[in-house]
């Protein structure tokens, strides 16, 4: 899958630009992890774009109605496999290190998001594991995001928390302009 064929199904299903730019800092964060491990960037940044273009449309059945749609389109297994296992509840293993990484950034790009924009200045660069740490504590600072499964995703993927904290700032930092956190 090329990046163009992900950007043309995520604008096609997702209309809101806040679920764009969080597809976009995943696909940042898998890019970023697919050069650490010598994987094909081009490939693991598409899946990032893509794991919840179905989201929005179809909140109640995601991301099995986008495994669905992945079907139809022809996109294969290992991908579907990938995205389907990003979702806890849906019980499917991650196997490869793409789908351990997936799991691995999105909640924690969500959560370094919403880290930034209570920030003064608003800018990602500045986010540091010590301030990401402090509003995990908070259970009512960005409710919605799952603690627990930052957590696991950086255990699954076998890199130290704060390391994976500051890895994905980073990752953020080169897109800052394109999502926003760069004001």
């Amino acid at each position: 899958m090329k990046r163009e064929e992900a950007l043309t199904l995520l604008y096609e299903y997702t209309d809101t630009e806040s679920l764009r730019k969080h597809a976009y800092a995943v696909e940042a964060a898998m890019r970023a992890y697919a050069g650490k491990y010598g994987e094909s960037k081009e490939l693991w940044g598409a899946v990032g774009l893509i794991h919840d273009f179905d989201y929005e449309k179809y909140p109640d059945e995601h991301p099995a109605k986008g495994n669905d749609i992945l079907t139809e389109r022809g996109i294969s297994e290992d991908i579907r496999t990938v995205i389907m296992g990003h979702a806890e509840f849906t019980g499917v293993p991650r196997d490869t290190l793409m789908a351990k990484s997936l799991f691995a950034v999105d909640e924690l790009c969500g959560f370094i998001i919403a880290v930034t924009l209570v920030r003064p200045d608003k800018s990602v660069s500045g986010v540091s594991v010590k301030s990401v740490k402090k509003k995990m504590k908070d259970k009512r600072f960005a409710a919605k995001v799952n603690r627990n499964e930052i957590r696991k995703g950086a255990e699954e993927l076998g890199v130290e928390f704060d390391e994976h904290v500051t890895f994905v700032v980073n990752a953020l930092s080169g897109v800052a302009d394109n999502i926003g956190l760069n004001p």
